[in-house]
């Protein structure tokens, strides 16, 4: 995906959104429904070459996957309101450095539905062990970027003896709530104001095409085809971004969101298990080398450079802390030849370690 479109920013600890608008003119210089329809056949084309999907026992989970199958694996978990597609600039990348990628939807994302039943972040990784049996696959890489890190912490918790090793994309080394636990109580209240002042709601769409052209970057041209994986529609045949994942988040108004933060067992399960998931208790009989990249941007929505220091600290052999120098929340979209070349020395010292 080109870089300007990030269809989604991550807002807050617990991922508040907004809908990019890229259309700046309501003079299109080609026609865009040929282009929609181009970017359908793609999508389709990609799909049979890299997709497929796996019956768990919570969804039908798809995936996207890159490369040899007999190299090492690398299962990316990726971030809210995102998907597998998040890979699709690096992956030719990544298969070059020695990885088998492979890219999941976890639920509400991609070509994943949200299952009828309460899911939480351990599900998910329930499904990751499931495609892993499917896959034949004995042990991995686990990998995640914001949301998608703490579910790959999530994984190691449950089923330590399948890692190889983890990478963290600012999300997963540290306690989720921990920014917003330093908070008095008065600048709690006004930051979750803030949160939903600031915030753009989605719109909705009567047609697909409608919703895809919305989002269209006119700056960078072609058919854009991985849009169509942002795509879903609701109950009444309206398209748009990111349906239901508010509720299946926690976070539709300001006391949802107060609520994953402060009170978790009144949290749907989901939310809940966002705020319970405790790195230091997990990673306390560490086994496996992690790489923990941060961002140091003042915008960084998980200020954690100095827990990140003291979880290296604790395990010094296995934990390489790298800092991203004036760089946001999304590494591998903004300095993703850096992220590739990490995530190749990375595995070469797993190998050498293992």
């Amino acid at each position: 995906m080109n870089k300007s479109i990030l269809l989604v920013i991550i807002c807050s600890l617990v991922n508040t959104f907004c809908f990019a608008q890229h259309t700046t003119s309501t003079q299109v210089p080609f026609d865009l429904r040929a282009r929609y329809d181009s970017a359908k056949k793609e999508f389709l084309d990609f799909e049979k070459q890299h997709g497929g999907f796996i019956e768990t026992k919570n969804t039908r989970m798809h995936y996207l996957e890159w490369g040899n199958k007999k190299n090492t694996p690398l299962i990316w978990i990726h971030g809210s309101f995102t998907n597998s597609y998040e890979l699709l600039s690096i992956a030719e990348g990544l298969v070059n450095e020695g990885y088998y990628v492979i890219g999941i939807d976890y639920y509400g994302h991609g070509l994943t539905k949200i299952p009828t039943h309460e899911v939480s972040l351990y599900h998910v990784a329930d499904d990751i062990k499931e495609l892993m049996e499917v896959k034949k696959i004995k042990k991995a890489i686990i990998g995640g970027w914001s949301r998608g890190g703490i579910i790959a912490t999530a994984f190691y918790g449950a089923y330590p003896k399948t890692v190889l090793g983890l990478i963290l994309e600012d999300g997963g080394s540290v306690s989720t709530n921990t920014h917003y636990h330093k908070l008095l109580p008065h600048e709690l209240d006004n930051r979750v104001k803030d949160i939903f002042k600031e915030r753009i709601a989605y719109s909705l769409f009567d047609s697909a095409f409608e919703a895809y052209k919305t989002i269209y970057d006119f700056n960078s041209g072609g058919t854009q085809f991985e849009l169509l994986a942002w795509l879903t529609m609701n109950d009444n045949k309206k398209w748009s971004i990111g349906i239901g994942l508010e509720k299946l988040f926690n976070m539709s108004n300001e006391q949802e969101f107060l609520d994953n933060i402060l009170r978790p067992t009144k949290a749907n399960l989901f939310g809940e298990s966002m705020a319970i998931i405790e790195p230091k208790i997990i990673y306390r009989n560490l086994k496996v080398p992690i790489l923990i990249l941060d961002p140091t941007s003042a915008q960084d929505i998980f200020p954690y450079e100095n827990e990140n220091k003291h979880l290296k600290s604790l395990h010094p052999n296995l934990i390489t802390h790298k800092i991203y120098a004036n760089t946001g929340h999304n590494i591998h979209n903004e300095k993703p030849t850096m992220f590739v070349t990490d995530l190749g020395a990375f595995l070469r010292m797993v190998k050498q370690k293992s």
